[in-house]
């Protein structure tokens, strides 16, 4: 799998709800949130990229460290970045801020790649996991053309690219209670995301 998808981890958000604080270092219990997600990505992916605009913060992480090429911060941005980098036809992309990204789930996604699709994606009742997918590298051009006119809305942006949908009835085959599209945005999310793994840990 990992010669036919890199894995990409965004994580260059500004982090202005946190005062600055970089959330995928945050500790959920004993485990920083970027450690939960390599824990899992690692065993998917050999290549892995993290993108992030303060590389000195991820040193100690095995994985290709690179900074945004293009200079309009956003999650599109993120996505070129990554697509530019990877050393294979697809990548996976997900945030540095979600703790409970599953396996499962990363390779339910992995596995919907198929010829002439560039974009696999889950959706659930609540919409579609932008940075829960795969992007093909037809998408970067896309990507980089869009971010240069100020259109930084994913699904805008590669709405012509041909896209497969994982259904939510799939994705809850991977993972039941869909933790993997959990983001830590706010304070109230860090501490729903402390419930929530004190809870997996005494189930």
């Amino acid at each position: 799998m990992s010669s036919v998808c890199t894995g990409v981890i965004l994580a260059g958000g500004e982090n202005t709800r946190f005062d600055g604080h970089h959330k995928a270092l945050m500790r959920i219990g004993d485990e920083r949130i970027l450690d939960r997600i390599f824990a899992v990505m690692s065993v998917v992916f050999d290549d892995l990229i993290l993108v992030t605009n303060t590389p000195e913060r991820y040193l100690d992480y095995d994985a290709t460290i690179v900074t945004d090429i293009l200079k309009s911060r956003s999650a599109l941005t993120g996505i070129h970045t990554g697509l530019f980098y990877a050393r294979s036809d697809y990548a996976f992309f997900t945030a540095g801020d979600t703790p409970f990204l599953k396996e499962a789930m990363i390779r339910a996604v992995v596995n919907g790649i198929s010829p002439g699709i560039d974009i696999v994606m889950p959706e659930t009742g609540k919409g579609r996991e932008p940075l829960c997918a795969v992007y093909s590298r037809n998408c970067l051009e896309t990507a980089r053309h869009s971010v240069e006119n100020g259109r930084f809305k994913i699904m805008r942006a590669f709405r012509k690219k041909n896209l497969k949908v994982i259904s939510e009835k799939a994705s809850r085959t991977a993972d039941p209670h869909l933790l993997s599209f959990f983001n830590v945005n706010t304070p109230a999310d860090l501490q729903r995301a402390e419930y929530l793994a004190r809870e997996n840990e005494m189930s």
